[in-house]
């Protein structure tokens, strides 16, 4: 029998073997199209949530998307025995040796498994089409020294990729020309399984009681039923390569899957990372790394019967986001240079806008724009000027983006949705105890966690920095605008000193109302610092960061709560109604240090000992970037508490954004 190559000392190989999987399977890998579609697992090639697969395809790009193919189980066959190259795991656990791991992993056009047999090498890699919901699955045999059989038994999900399977009579196989076609009755769309370099035995049969260990954790369904419609066969004897090719879609899009050429596919990758590369200034290949990995949130959502660009918020769960999108789009696309691709997504929720309001986002399953933030038409402003500012397209912006800033405006000074309006102090307020409008927007029931109703720091330093630029956009243009503008930021910048600025903490106050004013201290207040126009005094400005630093910088980020506090939550873990309850009360966000670098370098006037000092901020997240959570990404949120366990979507926009804004701060 073929054995795995020795990798270990025996007194404590199980110990160490054990070790090894339980850190594998904790780092996470993605690839993503521009459909929305993704591939995604683990480093031990076990699923531990139910949107791990091998192919995740959507119906309605971005949206209704549909896990197809879940994984494949890769078997050696021997004259004395058979052995799994894969590895899942089972409610109830079999006794299952885990000797066959791979020993190494990389990612760049495609993700790499690499694994080492006495009498083989085998590398398996996945490739993702950009254009279409096609995943290759390479298997390449080297060094073979002895014959043996080699299996592939794919495993179909077939379901929405926020549910669980389980099973049932609803497949069904068939034979489309070359493709073998597997089809789910109570699920629109059809998988195609293609080789020509092996044979299939059709053996249909369910696999039971698949275990999703972060299901369990995050408090969901955690146990799955696959269908598998037979294996594919090919004794190996020699050196050779094995594609398997997989597709989500119609009957048009398996013909899409006809004739194609893995090494054409990988050079069409390549050539894609190229493009994303082009606009970048710097050689640097830690921007680079950020800026390949930034394209990954990058999608085509369909309008009108044309195709706009748009920013996915995070894999594996979330969609395209106004107020995360306008977050990241400075990190993703203006520091990148993409500025059509930039055009292109504010334009697209500009088209989008109602009431003088940008949506906040996009349903799942095409349920519209959908209106409930009162700060993503502010991030909006915001994004349109540092638009403005980088690509110096002005006819862009003037005839199509301005008109809509203006809208804006007018709806937030005049009244708009949810009772937000302008005050007599001119600060923006707006919603109540039952509506969540800003960032912190979590509910545990009907039960507000952080109340941030009336007038919050945030959404007014940014109101504030939305009329700065529209009195510094009407200067030297309309004389009339500009004055109007002018008066209006110098009286909401005194407003917002007097309604803000805790003396007594030498910090700034959350949010205000007529009956209170939150003393909490959180993140929200370093925006008044870190955009581009601040209404603080010097002395002011300073005191904000040394607070923030103080009680809220972590290795991976800003929390959300000093710990101080005794609502403070440490760890974000356990089901729905828990995390929610720690998700804006202590969590840690790493998108928050883009704006902290910003304002420490701008207060200490960006000397070298600053952005030195920042460098180090900043450095914990590049590790975990490169080595940890999902490999060549950023988490959605770590634990406020030591030692910071990343949590949320493995891989999200405005973490990656942030990040890649905040080092070339540092680096400029």
């Amino acid at each position: 029998m073929i054995q795995l190559a020795e990798q270990h000392s025996r007194t404590d190989r199980s110990a160490d073997i054990v070790g090894k999987y339980e850190n594998m399977i904790e780092t996470e890998w993605l690839l993503a199209n521009k459909r929305g579609g993704f591939a995604s697992g683990t480093l031990t090639g076990v699923n531990t949530r139910r949107y791990h697969s091998l192919l995740v395809g959507s119906l309605t790009p971005p949206a209704q998307r549909i896990v197809a193919l879940s994984g494949c189980v890769e078997t050696i066959h021997t004259q004395s025995g058979s052995y799994n190259l894969s590895h899942c795991e089972f409610d109830p656990p079999p006794v299952e040796p885990l000797e066959h791991l791979p020993i190494s992993f990389r990612k760049d056009a495609g993700v790499h498994f690499e694994y080492q047999a006495n009498q083989f090498n085998m590398t398996k890699s996945v490739y993702l089409l950009g254009e279409s919901d096609i995943v290759a699955i390479c298997y390449e045999f080297n060094d073979v020294e002895e014959s043996f059989d080699f299996t592939v038994r794919p495993l179909a999900a077939m379901r929405d990729y926020h549910a669980i399977k389980r099973a049932s009579n609803d497949f069904s196989i068939e034979w489309l020309d070359e493709f073998l076609t597997v089809k789910n009755k109570s699920c629109a769309g059809q998988l195609f399984l293609a080789t020509d370099e092996m044979a299939f035995v059709e053996q249909q049969q369910w696999w039971n009681n698949f275990y999703y260990r972060q299901e369990k954790a995050r408090g969901y369904d955690c146990i799955e039923d696959l269908f598998s419609p037979g294996i594919f066969r090919r004794t190996i004897n020699g050196p050779v390569r094995i594609v398997l090719w997989a597709g989500f879609g119609d009957a048009e899009m398996a013909q899409k899957m006809t004739g194609l050429d893995v090494d054409v596919i990988i050079d069409d990758i390549k050539l894609q990372q190229r493009q994303v590369l082009a606009g970048l200034k710097s050689k640097d290949p830690i921007v680079q790394a950020l800026a390949v990995s930034s394209d990954e949130f990058i999608i085509d959502r369909q309008a009108d019967r044309a195709k706009t660009k748009s920013i996915l918020a995070g894999f594996p769960w979330f969609m395209d986001w106004g107020r995360d999108a306008f977050i990241a789009l400075e990190g993703l696309l203006l520091c990148t240079g993409r500025f059509d691709d930039a055009a292109n997504v504010l334009l697209n929720f500009a088209y989008n806008a109602d009431d003088g309001m940008i949506p906040n986002c996009f349903g799942d399953y095409n349920s519209g724009a959908q209106f409930n933030s009162i700060d993503s038409s502010l991030w909006f402003i915001h994004a349109a000027f540092a638009y403005y500012r980088t690509s110096g397209d002005t006819r862009t912006f003037s005839s199509r983006l301005m008109p809509v800033v203006r809208w804006i405006i007018d709806s937030y000074q005049n009244g708009a949705k949810f009772g937000i309006k302008a005050d007599e102090d001119g600060l923006i307020t707006g919603g109540d105890i039952n509506t969540q409008l800003t960032w912190m927007d979590a509910k545990a029931g009907n039960t507000v966690i952080t109340p941030r109703h009336g007038k919050a720091v945030e959404i007014n330093a940014l109101w504030y920095n939305a009329i700065c630029n529209a009195a510094e956009f009407y200067h030297n243009k309309d004389a009339v605008a500009a004055k109007h503008f002018s008066d209006m930021a110098e009286k909401i910048a005194e407003s917002f000193r007097n309604c803000f600025w805790n003396e007594s903490g030498g910090c700034l106050y959350d949010c205000v109302t007529k009956e209170y004013k939150d003393s909490s201290i959180r993140p929200n207040q370093i925006f008044a610092v870190s955009l581009p126009f601040s209404p603080l005094t010097d002395v002011q400005q300073k005191a904000v960061v040394d607070c923030v630093e103080r009680e809220l910088l972590t290795p991976f980020g800003l929390r959300t709560l000093t710990p101080k506090d005794s609502r403070y939550k440490g760890r974000y873990q356990g089901d729905t109604e828990q995390r929610d309850a720690a998700y804006h009360q202590g969590t840690v966000w790493p998108w928050l240090l883009g704006g902290f670098v910003e304002a420490y370098l701008k207060v200490n006037e960006h000397s070298k000992q600053s952005k030195k000092k920042c460098a180090g901020f900043i450095e914990p997240l590049l590790n975990h970037f490169r080595n940890d959570g999902c490999i060549g990404s950023v988490s959605e949120v770590f634990d406020g508490d030591s030692p910071h366990r990343p949590g949320g979507a493995f891989a999200q926009a405005w973490s990656v954004a942030e990040l890649l804004r905040a080092y070339l701060m540092v680096n400029s």
